[in-house]
């Protein structure tokens, strides 16, 4: 360690560090803008320049030497700066305000510390600015008349990721940062790693407007893939260790945050593929299918060697329901060492994955097998038996938690619910799932456009009815269900009717034999319920020997059962996940309604954090299967399709000058 003197103030610093690290570091501001904490120093901007024994020196790129002593703030530095950034603003556009760093711009702050006017600012028109700008993409937007040629984005393109896209360029006499070649970006070795976007001090180089969520917190918006998964997988580091074929590893972080990834990898409906930031570009990661294969070629699940039994509690908790909601919360307070029952209505556990989703779909040894690991964790599972009062539980448990599923199905207002072979879509996949499916007929309409109505089609067609119409009030362009459902149906020969709805329903002896089906020229959902704007005259007739409504679906619960209820008799919580009585918590389709499997496991896992706690615990559910590697940030050698948008996190902010850091010293004793 050496001792260093600036503006009168002793400072320690170690050999081989900057004068200027050094100063931020104490607490002490000097301008900069050309200068980036991870970024090879060049020194080019000359606003960190500072007097040592007499002599004006770049601070970034001058290491310390014992007993040195610096000054930052006299008359001849602080003319110094102003000329600099003066240049700087010589071809600067004066539209701050229209531009989308503004208020969040380096250079901005720096000219309010220098006490430089805007008035500074030129209207300039460039052509090799224009030029650098280039053809636009879909990810970084680039408005380089913004460019104050720091250098930060070319640094970190060739020093930090090793790629190389960028680099000062000459036309016409004129020095401008742009592509190598002059290329367009998508045409160039840009790997969209966005560190150029994040390096730049200006609105030279953006974020293309849309692509990031602005809902949530920005370190966790950065990862859009691990943004949109409900329950926040680390998505970047499995499928580094899959590309890496490391797949015991891919697996073990999966496993970390999924109770059920096998049976992810096959029905989720991976949002996070819909978020992927390379789908912009061109088509996004196959994130579940990385997940499937990661947890297929991982057959001795070393992950589970990670697992350390829990020390017991003394307490008892009770989960009602088994299906993916009551299992993981079931899994994670065992995990807490606590005693847990789970209570099941039906014969066997799995809930909606079990009843619900087909066959073809989903092998129930894979649901049994992920169920298996959470029996032989910690919960016992009793199956048959149905719990009619959630207070009634108290007697015997000290926490109890509500994951009864959306498992009731709703019928439209038409004069339907008489008729022997018209089904809900609920119960229909409940039978087929049983092998109990009726004699369904030659021809079964299924209405609905949601991936439930595509999977009561395709079972029934599957089974040899000969015509299966799924008919629905959107229109192609914004069915509900999965354009891959969607897709296998239509090579199936179902047909698709959209912008259409059910209007009649012609019975025979309790028996629907046909429909009436009418265009719809508009709807939405008011106060009094679905209102539609139908085609005059529209109506065509269709025979139907079976009728499937996938219309919604309910929570299955009464005031009996002893909770305050809400819509559609959904359990009514608080932040906490606890319901009307203390000591009864509920999550999953309960509270929301009908979501997605990965929802309800998201969900559960909060409330089990909020239960474990009510228990004596600390709600921590973090689990660690994998011990993570430090991130490299070279890009060099990556052969990925994943645009690694995690590795923007390793690049750290740049502190402006009125960060709380800086104010203790006051303006004072700063340059």
């Amino acid at each position: 360690m050496v001792t260093i003197t600036i503006n009168g103030k002793n400072v320690s610093a170690a050999e081989g560090q900057n004068v200027l690290e050094i100063a931020l570091a104490a607490g002490i501001y000097i301008p900069h803008l050309c200068y980036h904490p991870i970024l090879k120093a060049q020194g080019g901007c000359k606003l960190c320049s500072v007097e040592i024994d007499g002599s004006i020196v770049s601070s970034c790129n001058t290491a310390v030497q014992d007993g040195m002593v610096v000054k930052t703030n006299t008359e001849e530095l602080i003319h110094l700066r102003n000329v600099a950034v003066e240049l700087m603003l010589a071809c600067h556009p004066a539209d701050c305000t229209s531009c989308a760093a503004y208020l969040n711009c380096e250079l901005q702050a720096l000219l309010q510390y220098l006490g430089v006017a805007h008035s500074r600012l030129r209207r300039i028109e460039k052509d090799n600015t224009r030029l650098a700008s280039g053809r636009p993409n879909p990810l970084i937007k680039r408005e380089m008349e913004r460019c104050i040629q720091c250098g930060r984005c070319v640094r970190a393109c060739e020093d930090l990721r090793g790629v190389g896209a960028l680099a000062y360029l000459r036309k016409d006499g004129e020095s401008y940062v742009g592509v190598k070649n002059d290329v367009p970006l998508t045409e160039s070795d840009c790997r969209f790693c966005s560190a150029c976007v994040e390096v730049c001090p200006t609105g030279a180089i953006q974020d293309m407007p849309g692509i990031f969520s602005t809902d949530a917190p920005r370190a966790q918006a950065l990862i859009p893939c691990k943004n949109a998964c409900p329950a926040h997988v680390d998505i970047p580091a499995y499928v580094r260790l899959y590309d890496e074929k490391r797949y015991t590893e891919a697996a073990a972080v999966i496993r970390e945050k999924l109770t059920f990834p096998h049976v992810l990898g096959y029905v989720c409906n991976h949002k996070c593929e819909a978020a992927c930031k390379r789908g912009h570009l061109e088509k996004a990661v196959t994130i579940r299918e990385i997940k499937r294969a990661a947890v297929e070629t991982d057959p001795d699940m070393f992950w589970l060697q990670k697992i350390k039994a829990p020390k017991g509690s003394g307490k008892k908790a009770a989960v009602i329901g088994a299906g993916p909601a009551g299992l993981t919360a079931a899994w994670h307070l065992a995990r807490k060492g606590h005693a847990v029952t789970v209570f099941e209505g039906r014969e066997q556990a799995g809930g909606m994955m079990r009843y619900g989703i087909p066959r073809y779909r989903l092998d129930r040894d894979i649901l049994d097998k992920e169920i298996s690991i959470i029996e032989k964790h910690g919960a016992a599972i009793v199956t048959g038996a149905r719990i009619d009062s959630a207070p009634g539980l108290l007697a015997g448990f000290n926490a109890v938690v509500v994951a009864v599923g959306a498992q009731k199905g709703v019928l439209p207002g038409l004069p339907v619910s008489d008729c022997r072979n018209v089904y809900t879509a609920v119960d229909f996949c409940r039978l087929a799932n049983m092998d109990q499916l009726p004699d369904m007929g030659d021809s079964l309409a299924v209405f609905g456009g949601g991936n439930v109505a595509f999977d009561c089609a395709r079972t029934a067609k599957k089974a040899g009815v000969k015509t299966v119409r799924v008919i629905c009030l959107e229109d192609r362009e914004n069915m509900l269900a999965d354009a891959e459902e969607i897709g296998e149906a239509l090579k199936e020969g179902i047909e698709i009717l959209p912008s259409a709805s059910c209007t009649a329903v012609e019975k025979q002896d309790a028996v629907a034999v046909g429909i009436t089906v009418s265009e719809v020229r508009s709807f939405h959902f008011g106060t009094k319920g679905l209102e539609l704007e139908l085609e005059p005259e529209s109506g065509r007739n269709f025979d139907a020997s079976c009728l499937v409504f996938a219309t919604g679906q309910r929570i299955d619960l009464s005031g009996n059962f002893g909770l305050a209820l809400g819509r559609g008799n959904s359990v009514t919580v608080n932040a906490d996940c606890e319901t009307s009585a203390p000591g009864i918590f509920a999550a999953g389709d309960a509270v929301t309604g009908t979501r997605s499997i990965v929802e309800a496991i998201a969900f559960a896992a909060r409330a089990a954090s909020s239960v474990d706690r009510y228990l004596g615990g600390d709600g921590n559910m973090e689990e660690f299967y994998y011990e993570r590697e430090p991130l490299q940030n070279r890009l060099c050698d990556n052969t990925s399709n994943c645009l690694r948008c995690d590795l923007r996190l390793l690049i750290p902010g740049v502190k402006l000058y009125n960060d709380p850091c800086f104010r203790r010293h006051g303006k004072e004793a700063a340059g």
